[in-house]
């Protein structure tokens, strides 16, 4: 089963791979070929709305490769970050913005400049595929990687503006003929440039195909659709070179595509981390649960059995009796407690849940409970669940083995600190140096205390009640 869903999934990435790749060629076909279609079209307003769309969803979807790079430390996320980034104050810096200013008039996409930093980012983009899923980065290997990277990009800016009076145009405006059909014109080392782009991109889409086969990653996959795209877009900027920046290119809009192919793959990126999230979530109270019955009513329930057996062997013996029905009625307040934890709202905070568990309590029991709740302590989680259960379990002992009238509940926020007292008959304090307590439920007490970081600590003496306190440092 395992190797057929593998398969599913390689067909399903190479399948949109080649489906960009077929769009991307017809499109071409159509430009060249139908008599009508032109690689160029005045429109500032046009040029300025496609570099600024394409420059926030580069932003839109460098955040969440960063939040990839952030969860997992890959050293590959970091580079498409990196990259992304660059083409977001590329695309503002170098085309949109003196567009705008300029009416029109800007030329900084016809300069050296930009090839040079279209260059880098391909690299990067290349790298990136190349690079293994499974490397990580440290911070310090962060750091240097991105170090590197911004003094490429400034080395480019500081020798295109030093050398930009002896360099030559990239295209000779003179020289530029009918949008209608192919221009090779441009200086050949831009053409070359240009077309490394489409190479850097198209080893990119090879090499991003293979490994969202390998590791079921759908954010490679649509990137992988998208690299196509880009490469082509490269070749069009071969075949005929953008020199204006109030011109629309086709290659503009084989780049749009790849932006917003990578938008799709990010919005699905966004929707599987929640999804595994909620998951996890599902996972994680099922186990707790587990360990609430295995805890609770699976031991009651077994010690029930083994006094079962003994009653069996001495009918007349009223010890017995007595535990049985003990260990019968905690088993029954587990189960209430369990049954409270299911269906208690996921979106109750604390405060309103711990006010409502202890009302439910004192009823039950039948004593007087005072609270001094602070609504900011709101917590969720297994730090709230663990809070109710050891109030719970604290009201429960103060009762039944401390037969106390009255119990106080105060639940601070800052510190965070829970504390259930009561004027119970007691019993002999627990000291530290004694180890874990014991008794009374105080073991489980405890237990869930620390799972959750905080200290859990009993004061009491024969006739002056016991007090419960669980705080955090």
């Amino acid at each position: 089963m395992t190797g057929k869903r593998g398969r599913v999934a390689e067909r399903s990435a190479a399948a949109l791979a080649a489906a960009a790749a077929l769009v991307a060629a017809a499109f071409t076909v159509a430009v060249v070929a139908l008599p009508f279609a032109r690689f160029a079209y005045e429109s500032p307003a046009l040029r300025v709305m496609l570099e600024t769309v394409n420059a926030i969803i580069a932003i839109v979807v460098g955040y969440v490769v960063y939040g990839r790079f952030r969860e997992g430390r890959r050293l590959q996320d970091l580079l498409l970050g990196l990259a992304l980034s660059t083409a977001a104050v590329a695309g503002l810096v170098l085309t949109a913005i003196p567009s705008a200013v300029q009416d029109g008039m800007g030329t900084l996409t016809g300069s050296w400049v930009p090839l040079g930093f279209r260059l880098v980012g391909a690299t990067t983009v290349a790298t990136a595929a190349l690079v293994s899923g499974g490397r990580r980065a440290d911070r310090r290997r962060a750091a240097l990687t991105s170090t590197l990277f911004v003094l490429a990009l400034v080395a480019v800016a500081v020798a295109g503006s030093v050398a930009a009076g002896s360099l030559p145009p990239v295209v000779d405006p003179a020289a530029v003929g009918d949008a209608t059909r192919p221009q090779l014109v441009a200086h050949p080392a831009a053409l070359g440039v240009l077309g490394l782009d489409a190479l850097l991109y198209a080893v990119g889409a090879v090499a991003f195909v293979r490994q969202a086969d390998r590791r079921q990653d759908p954010f490679l996959r649509w990137l992988a659709a998208g690299c196509t795209l880009s490469a082509v877009g490269r070749l069009h900027y071969v075949l005929y070179p953008s020199l204006y920046s109030d011109v629309v290119y086709t290659g503009d809009v084989l780049r749009l595509g790849f932006y917003l192919l990578l938008l799709v793959g990010a919005a699905q990126e966004i929707t599987t981390y929640w999804r595994t999230r909620a998951q996890v979530a599902v996972l994680e109270d099922r186990r707790r649960m587990a360990r609430e019955l295995h805890d609770g009513v699976i031991q009651e329930l077994s010690y029930i059995r083994a006094q079962y057996q003994r009653l069996s062997a001495n009918p007349g013996d009223l010890a017995v009796v007595e535990r049985i029905g003990g260990a019968a009625g905690r088993a029954i307040e587990e189960s209430r407690r369990a049954l409270a934890a299911l269906t208690r709202p996921e979106d109750e905070h604390l405060p309103t849940a711990l006010q409502r568990t202890v009302v439910a309590l004192g009823e039950q029991y039948d004593v007087k409970v005072e609270t001094e709740i602070d609504p900011r302590a709101d917590v969720d989680g297994a730090l709230a669940d663990a809070l109710l259960r050891i109030t719970g379990e604290a009201i429960h002992n103060a009762v039944r083995h401390g037969q106390a009238a009255r119990i106080r509940v105060r639940l601070t926020a800052d510190p965070l600190s829970l504390l259930v007292a009561d004027d119970g008959r007691g019993f002999t304090a627990h000291r530290p140096d004694d180890g874990p307590p014991s008794g009374f439920g105080l073991t489980s007490m405890n237990e869930r205390a620390a799972g959750v970081g905080g200290t859990l600590a009993v004061q009491s003496a024969p006739g002056e009640g016991t007090t419960v306190r669980v705080t955090w440092s």
